[in-house]
């Protein structure tokens, strides 16, 4: 997917509605095999609008989401978007919706600040939503800073491993920006993008498992001659190891989010979806 680059109290029913969306992060999307989380980055149905999404959601039976900055909010919002920036009474409205649909937001990303100030505003929008995990891909300059802001907003934030130039694309690099620092700062895994560049994911999800906090869950298919990109697959059917993936997240007691993305049949992925959860029953 793409990138998208002083306290304030909340009040009476905000802050009801912040902790009921926390309680629900905490009790609803845990799967009865697993203790992990399983939601849904919201750019897999990017080309349809947040509300259309939890519906999708709804009809897959997952009822946590990792919300993705740009897409339309949909009917009743006019032409807004998911944005850290919105205002109160969005922010108002988004949660009502999100409660109303029994879907949690469990985190937002990927996200690159270009300031001090702009992370600071995202860390205050992370916490009016009760959304416990940004993902991100912070410049070096602002890891030290971020690390500040794990501590005082109490969010945890999941570094994500874009393709080459990004500077966290290697599981080596990525664990060495990392060493030393909060263990409120961890990492989330795009076992795709880790296959695409010639990382096994297996080998990768080990290294990184004592920081793994979140992952994007996928499988690719087997590379062609003149094709751009190995596109995303049913779980099973393309060349990433899923039996293997799964097998480290539960030797080493993976207890984060797994979200969903699934970049293929834009229009129609739903039934694609479906079939890939059914490997975790």
């Amino acid at each position: 997917m793409k990138t998208s680059s002083v306290k304030k109290s909340i009040p009476g029913k905000s802050f009801f509605l912040v902790c009921t969306l926390v309680l629900l992060s905490v009790s609803c999307c845990r799967r009865p095999s697993d203790e992990w989380k399983l939601g849904v980055q919201s750019y897999t149905f990017h080309k349809f609008t947040c509300v259309e999404t939890l519906d999708k959601l709804q009809t897959l039976g997952v009822n946590c989401v990792e919300v993705y900055f740009g897409q339309r909010l949909g009917e009743g919002f006019g032409d807004q978007t998911m944005d850290f920036r919105m205002d109160e009474a969005t922010r108002t409205k988004l949660r009502e919706i999100f409660e109303a649909k029994n879907v949690t937001v469990v985190a937002c990303g990927v996200v690159i600040c270009s300031s001090e100030e702009e992370w600071e505003q995202l860390f205050r929008f992370a916490q009016s939503m009760g959304i416990s995990l940004i993902t991100c891909e912070p410049e070096r300059k602002h890891l030290n800073f971020v690390e500040q802001l794990t501590g005082k907003y109490a969010i945890d934030i999941a570094v994500h491993n874009h393709p080459q130039p990004s500077a966290y694309w290697h599981p080596d690099t990525l664990m060495a920006a990392l060493e030393g620092r909060s263990d409120r700062m961890g990492v989330c895994a795009d076992v795709g993008h880790w296959k695409r560049e010639g990382i096994d994911p297996v080998k990768a999800l080990e290294q990184v498992s004592p920081r793994l906090k979140s992952l994007h869950f996928k499988d690719i298919k087997a590379p062609e001659a003149g094709e751009a990109e190995q596109h995303d697959v049913i779980w099973g059917t393309g060349v990433c190891d899923v039996k293997g993936m799964l097998e480290v997240l539960r030797k080493n007691k993976f207890n984060g989010l797994m979200s969903i993305e699934y970049e293929y049949n834009w229009d129609n992925s739903v039934p694609d979806i479906q079939q890939s959860i059914k490997i975790l029953q």
